[in-house]
């Protein structure tokens, strides 16, 4: 050890060195490259050695500063992993990269106290101090005891005559506190939780109170019925009885034993049937019911949409519309045949009838009337069955369960819907003037002049037909034979052959009761009149081919619609000769109908499976709608009907399917209203706007 006077010398010369130093490293700052002053090697300041490419910078370019923003990323981490995307099939770079530099690891063994494992720990070292605790004092106590006892045994001998009163109770004094002190205190052991702190509790729900609802409903109707019964009317009753018995007896007499037997057995027979039909008949109504319900929720989505739905992106669609497809009619009997006739009730707006049979000669079998209600479209209202396929109908307006059928074989007949059993009310024979090729087309007129029904039929064989309902049976009345003209042949007997027409379809007008157009074979249309049976009021080069339906305007007198195979639809003007609209559709057209609620609104339905809807007030040139509304691509659509009352059509395919579908507002555009103005509506208005397009036709054909 060095005295203290020995060291503050050299503790002196140290500051002095340090103060040196400091002098030197400023004087070099300053000059540049001169040498430190200073005794000590270690003091002296290293000479600065400037590059010779370094930049001279002015004071103010030394004083810049640049700023350098330190993060937390870390320098040497990569920046360009790749892996391989299985989802994506290629290399994808990974944004994401750790940039956590680890400096320092240890693995230690410490519990955090407020863990299982720690609370464990420090419960054990709580017991084990207790129970240390407790033996120490226990010791204490006896040694204490021991030495109480050596003491008070001469006390006790002296004092033997004293009071024994007293005895007893110090004794049992020292046995209390000898149990206490002998038995440790036992902590409160205190309730341990798991490590998502939950500790078990049990609470009870509140219950609601059940209440109970009732309703009442109405009761059924009742009707007391009573009557007196005298002595003269149970008197009454029983001759018609006896009456009754002796013409049965009369009856047996006449018959032989064997015809008696048979007869016995066909009356039981009848007997059963009856009860079991009047069983049938009770329940059948009920039945209906229950069935219309259960129909009603499973296509529950369909009337809504029926009723409810329109199809808001027309709004966006300049003169463009479309179809919806509500419900699909089709029966098992009925699947092999093609629907041939489509005819809307005239006063149940929600019936309507369908014809199957077949178009195809080689494939002639049966044939199917079926009569559907939109509210039950699982199954039919009506059915009745036929030998002969049925190729067209129509509903009577004044008497709607009047049903008149064509057949193929050329017989026509009428159904009475009022009459269950399946054979129709009327029919036409061999005897009474049937047609001897298929019927296309049948069409109810007004009561003749004795107030009898009447029809009217064309045929293939070239007749037009009027049947009347006299006296129960059908009354025929051959109205004109179509004839080709100039198809004249001379045979050399001087007779002349005349080649028949073939008519396919007519249509009678709306208000001129005696006119009425016929489609043919040829493609030609006839305008014929009920007076006379031997000449023809017009003729129209039509069509090439068949014309497969005609059509008058159901607002304008003057206008009617053909249609046929050759792809084409025409409009005319029966005043002129040649159409006023012809449309190409690129497929045989095999129907067309006009709307109900618009002059210039129709469809056609094509054997491509297409449906087209026009409105020559929005577009004279082509249809605003055109959409397949077959079932399957393949299926040929035949017949379309427009409801008269809701914006639907239903069309029919050659699969016995018959489809509703549902009109987009834009394919049944009413007039707009004006400012100040209120909306005129009529049947006027709507022959005004059918002749405005007329006329900008029959201007063009005038100057031509």
């Amino acid at each position: 050890m060095l005295p203290a006077s020995a060291k503050a010398p050299h503790k002196q010369s140290r500051k002095q060195s340090i103060s040196i130093g400091r002098g030197t490293r400023k004087r070099d700052e300053d000059s540049g490259t001169e040498v430190g002053e200073g005794t000590d090697e270690w003091a002296q300041s290293k000479a600065t050695v400037r590059p010779p490419d370094q930049l001279e910078l002015t004071d103010a370019e030394l004083k810049e500063e640049f700023t350098r923003i330190l993060t937390a990323n870390n320098p040497h981490a990569p920046q360009n992993i790749v892996r391989y995307s299985f989802k994506e099939g290629t290399y994808k770079l990974i944004g994401f990269v750790n940039q956590l530099a680890v400096h320092y690891t240890q693995v230690g063994n410490l519990i955090p106290k407020d863990s299982d494992e720690g609370r464990r720990q420090h419960y054990r070292d709580e017991l084990v101090a207790v129970s240390y605790q407790g033996s120490q004092e226990s010791a204490k106590v006896i040694s204490e005891t021991e030495n109480l006892e050596e003491d008070e045994e001469p006390k006790e001998l002296e004092t033997e005559s004293g009071s024994q009163t007293d005895v007893p109770a110090a004794g049992a004094a020292e046995k209390v506190t000898e149990e206490e002190l002998m038995t440790p205190k036992q902590p409160k052991e205190r309730k341990l939780t798991n490590q998502f702190n939950f500790s078990e509790r049990a609470s009870q729900t509140f219950n609601n109170p059940l209440r109970d609802r009732e309703c009442q409903m109405e009761p059924p109707p009742r009707t007391n019925f009573s009557a007196t019964a005298n002595q003269w009317e149970i008197y009454d009753a029983y001759v018609e009885e006896l009456e009754k018995q002796e013409k049965t007896k009369e009856k047996e007499k006449a018959k032989t034993p064997v015809a008696k037997k048979s007869g016995k057995m066909a009356m039981r027979k009848v007997t059963s049937m009856e009860s079991q039909t009047d069983d049938i008949i009770k329940v059948s109504q009920a039945a209906k019911i229950v069935e219309r319900m259960v129909n009603q929720n499973t296509y529950d989505d369909v009337a809504q949409d029926f009723k409810y739905y329109e199809d808001a992106a027309d709004e966006y669609r300049d003169q463009v519309g479309t179809l919806l497809p509500l419900w699909k009619f089709q029966n098992d009997k009925a699947k092999r045949l093609s629907v041939t006739a489509l005819c809307w009730n005239p006063k149940y707006r929600d019936l309507f009838a369908v014809g199957h049979g077949s178009y195809d000669f080689m494939k002639q079998s049966r044939g199917m009337l079926l009569l559907y209600s939109m509210k039950n479209p699982s199954f039919p209202e009506y059915m009745f069955s036929s030998d002969s396929g049925i190729m067209c109908l129509d509903i009577h307006v004044d008497h709607p369960y009047l049903v008149a059928v064509g057949h193929y074989d050329g017989n026509v007949a009428i159904y009475n819907l009022k009459k269950p059993h399946s054979q129709p009310s009327f029919r036409s024979s061999a005897k009474s003037g049937k047609h001897s090729d298929p019927v296309w087309q049948v069409k109810w007129q007004k009561d003749d002049m004795d107030q009898n029904l009447n029809f009217f039929s064309v045929s293939s064989d070239g007749r037009i037909v009027s049947w009347t309902l006299v006296k129960s049976e059908l009354v025929h009345v051959d109205v004109i034979k179509l004839k080709v003209e100039g198809s004249t042949t001379e045979v050399p007997e001087g007779l002349q052959l005349h080649t028949v027409g073939c008519g396919t379809a007519f249509d009678f007008h709306k208000e001129i009761d005696y006119m009425f157009l016929v489609g043919t074979e040829e493609g030609k249309i006839y305008k014929c009149s009920k007076s006379y049976s031997s000449q023809f009021l017009d003729t129209y080069d039509a069509h090439n081919m068949a014309v497969d339906a005609v059509s008058w305007n159901p607002y304008h007198t003057k206008v009617f619609m053909s249609c046929s195979s050759d792809w084409t639809v025409k409009i005319w003007d029966h005043t002129i000769k040649t159409p006023m609209f012809i449309y190409d559709l690129n497929s045989a057209v095999g129907d067309v109908a006009w709307a109900p609620y618009s002059s210039t609104v129709f469809a056609a339905v094509t054997t491509d499976g297409k449906a087209h809807v026009f409105d020559l007030a929005i577009n004279k040139y082509e249809a605003i709608c055109n959409q397949p509304v077959a079932a399957k691509k393949k299926n040929k659509i035949t017949h379309v009907q427009f409801n008269p009352i809701h914006p639907i059509i239903i069309v029919g395919d050659d699969r016995g399917h018959i489809i509703c579908l549902k009109l987009s507002p834009n394919l049944r555009k009413m007039p707009k209203e004006k400012k100040g103005q209120e909306v005129q509506k009529g049947p006027a208005v709507e022959i005004a706007k059918l002749d405005k397009l007329l006329n900008l036709v029959r201007e063009v054909k005038i100057k031509t």
